[in-house]
């Protein structure tokens, strides 16, 4: 996976850090082709040798999980529908796992049902909107959020994307140790071969590691998407 230099995703990198009272909310936003690199093409390989099967077999998810229980009643109808997706697919999220958390953490071996095909836009957007409205940071939040959606939209075409989301296992969460909790949205184009990956978590003042923002806690900005 090939790491895409998007100037809007380093803006808003800087802009997705937000002070909520006792804890941190920090947003990753990245961009990365599906080409497969030499040792990615190795790993895809071995992985399906070892069980016998082919890129285009498909592999069973997780239902979508949901912030919120009215998202949640309405999702029930579409859960069987989305709990499967090609191993291809499937690799490519993992690859960009790797790829993100390089070289701290290693996904090669997880499996379908740590990951979610999500079954809409809408569904994603106040899942990820829920975190932070009920969080103290709402109002520094509502002041980007529009510029995200609209740099997302830009960047891979949101009505002509594949949402996925990870669901690590308490045993291999890459942020368990210092989060209150933690989000991981895949969206794939098939099309245009590139997936942005946008994660956010909450961390305690504590655990943050020297990820301070300024004084603001917020770094107000300006974006011309057209």
């Amino acid at each position: 996976m090939k790491f895409l230099d998007h100037s809007h995703f380093e803006a808003l990198n800087s802009a997705l850090n937000f002070d909520a009272g006792i804890y941190r909310i920090i947003g990753r936003l990245e961009s990365y082709s599906c080409k497969l690199v030499a040792s990615e093409k190795k790993l895809f390989k071995l992985m399906n040798a070892a069980d016998g099967l082919s890129p285009n077999d498909l592999e069973a998810l997780s239902p979508p999980h949901s912030n919120s229980f009215t998202s949640r009643i309405e999702n029930i109808a579409d859960e069987f529908e989305c709990s499967q997706t090609s191993r291809k697919i499937l690799f490519y999220l993992i690859a960009t796992l790797n790829a993100s958390f390089n070289p701290d953490y290693d996904f090669s071996h997880c499996r379908g049902d740590e990951f979610s095909k999500e079954s809409s836009i809408k569904h994603v957007m106040d899942a990820v909107d829920s975190s932070f409205f009920s969080s103290s940071a709402r109002q520094e939040y509502n002041a980007v959020k529009a510029q995200l959606w609209s740099a997302i939209d830009s960047h891979i075409n949101l009505s002509d994307c594949e949402i996925y989301s990870f669901n690590p296992n308490s045993n291999f969460d890459p942020w368990d140790e210092c989060c209150i909790w933690a989000f991981y949205y895949f969206f794939y184009s098939k099309k245009l071969k590139r997936i942005v990956f946008f994660a956010y978590r909450a961390v305690r003042k504590d655990d943050a590691d020297g990820e301070e923002p300024d004084d603001t806690g917020y770094t107000s900005f300006d974006m011309d998407l057209m």
